[in-house]
């Protein structure tokens, strides 16, 4: 493999190149933090007149286009596109403030519109993002529009934030020093070491190369890049590009559903990789020696190497499903009980069967970790081995929930209870507040023989638990008995928010009103006129108790 590493300004980097982003690589991830770094070093280059060396760029030569009198290079970017998007959204802020009427302006504002916009009948942008389906990053570079009210994803809003941080910041400096120096400083001050290479094959294995070296890269990025060399390396020509064809689509899916979280590619890849093992495991791998398993099994050919990728792809589809289901945050909080229930949903059983295995998955967890409150060391090994082999031995549905109800034997709801405190269930409970509630409004909804107001739960699902959870004597007054679970209930947001720093009293006919079972109980007798007071409170608490030894008995 040549490389010919080149020095580059970034005037000399985007001369002459139109870049490319495939929709295989991760969208725009850059955060407020990445971006203010930049501008430091922008800042300091312009102080010091020193030149900056910020990072290294790889990209893959496609093809050459010819653009009126112009030829281009087209490059797909494999690593440093994060920076040099922010670069380009950085330009385009300069542009669009410089001042058409200056003669040294106007002519920088022509060579940075033809720089970002070329002028063919196709309106070619210097660099064309993967994932814009809103059109956030193309209508900036082209019109300077930042459309906010378009957003649809992390990604947008990432976009959005990167265009108003760089008008910002171009403002301010406008204030302080000349656009022009700007220019001339991002232009010719910074600067990056750039590969560019015609063989695919070589540009996985330098990414992979560059980025062993210390440098935060995620280990599933660096797991796709490996897999994709590998089909390269080992795979024949012939069936080379139909597997390149179908590795593409696969991490174009695992992106996309992935969105900008980490937390959920990285956890998608310690999964699968565990699963992957050949022996029994006792704990959930780590993101790297999932990546080495992984690799390992995936091996040379075709046909296992896109093997391993699907099965990253179905690991993450379920990940991501089982954390943006808002009603199970309580018992999601456990990474090996998440490893469990994702072995559940990785089963295909019919939707009866895998709704009673999570319900019980639900039961048995939250007892442990929040009614036994205990920490996370617990049952991990259990729980892990368990998972692995509902997977790898493909355990029947009654196994399964045999398995589970053992996992609670050492639980049982009443020594739980007999060591259990319902007097502070509120400062740092605040979901699992919310989840007792929402399966106690399921079961007094169940006995008065109806069924629970879906559209006001909704509104309780789509913003943070403290916002809905109601003090019926309010935080204001004192009491040493506010944050008990019997003085707890639920209300829509706005609702609760309205009612504030009201008594009891004051509060009940919106109690009534609100269409929550539990809360209206608590109107309904306030208006008869219970005085709400700790007793009420410890005799609330008891009443749920009494459905909570019910509900989550062994």
């Amino acid at each position: 493999m040549q490389l010919n590493p080149v020095h580059l300004t970034v005037g000399k980097l985007m001369q002459g190149r139109l870049f490319r982003i495939p929709d295989y690589q991760r969208a725009y991830s850059w955060q407020g933090k990445q971006r203010e770094d930049l501008f430091a070093d922008i800042r300091e280059v312009h102080r010091s007149g020193r030149d900056h060396f910020m990072a290294t760029v790889v990209g893959l030569a496609r093809n050459r286009r010819q653009i009126g009198g112009d030829e281009f290079g087209v490059v797909e970017l494999v690593d440093g596109q994060q920076r040099v998007t922010t670069l380009v959204i950085l330009l385009k802020a300069i542009e669009k403030a410089l001042d058409a009427g200056d003669k040294a302006h106007a002519r920088i504002k022509a060579e940075l519109g033809d720089l970002l916009v070329k002028g063919d009948e196709h309106n070619l942008v210097l660099l064309q993002t993967n994932h814009d389906s809103s059109d956030v990053f193309a209508a900036y570079i082209r019109n300077g529009e930042i459309r906010s009210a378009s957003v649809n994803t992390a990604a947008d809003a990432n976009l959005v934030a990167a265009a108003e941080e760089c008008e910002r910041f171009v403002s301010v400096w406008k204030e302080a020093g000349t656009l022009v120096e700007l220019v001339f400083a991002i232009r010719n001050r910074l600067s990056i070491i750039y590969h560019e290479l015609a063989d695919e094959s070589a540009v996985y294995r330098v990414f992979e190369v560059l980025n062993s070296r210390g440098l935060d890269v995620r280990w599933v990025d660096k797991t796709k890049s490996q897999l994709m060399a590998s089909i390269y390396e080992h795979v024949e020509e012939g069936a080379r590009a139909d597997g390149l064809h179908e590795m593409r689509t696969i991490w174009k899916d695992v992106y996309r559903k992935l969105g900008l979280d980490d937390r959920l590619g990285d956890e998608a890849l310690r999964f699968a990789g565990t699963w992957y093992r050949e022996t029994r495991p006792n704990r959930v791998l780590s993101d790297q020696d999932a990546s080495v398993e992984l690799l390992r099994q995936a091996g040379t050919r075709i046909k296992t190497i896109v093997a391993a990728a699907s099965w990253l792809r179905r690991i993450a589809e379920k990940v991501v499903d089982l954390r943006r289901d808002v009603r199970r945050t309580a018992v999601t909080r456990i990474q090996h009980a998440r490893f469990l229930a994702i072995a559940i949903m990785l089963r295909s059983f019919d939707k009866e069967t895998e709704a009673h295995l999570l319900a019980a998955w639900e039961r048995v967890t939250f007892r442990i970790f929040t009614l036994g409150e205990r920490d996370t060391r617990t049952k991990g090994g259990e729980y892990v081995r368990l998972a692995y082999d509902i997977v790898s031995d493909r355990l029947s549905a009654e196994d399964v929930l045999s398995g589970i109800i053992t996992l609670g034997e050492d639980y049982a709801i009443g020594d739980i209870l007999h060591e259990r405190s319902w007097d502070n269930w509120y400062e740092g409970y605040t979901e699992e507040v919310r989840y007792l509630l929402f399966r106690y409004e399921e079961y007094l909804a169940r006995k008065n023989g109806g069924t629970i107001n879906q559209s006001q739960w909704a509104k309780v699902w789509a913003v943070d638990p403290a916002k809905s959870i109601e003090h019926i004597m309010p935080q204001s007054s004192g009491k040493g008995y506010v944050h008990g679970l019997g003085n707890l209930t639920m209300l829509p947001p706005g609702v609760n928010s309205s009612l504030k720093d009201k008594p009891p009293e004051k509060k009940a006919q919106k109690y009534v009103e609100c269409g929550m079972q539990s809360t209206m109980a608590v109107g309904r007798t306030i208006e008869g006129g219970l005085r709400w007071n700790k007793q009420a409170v410890v005799d609330r608490a008891a009443d749920i108790e009494q459905f909570v030894r019910e509900e989550w008995a062994d």
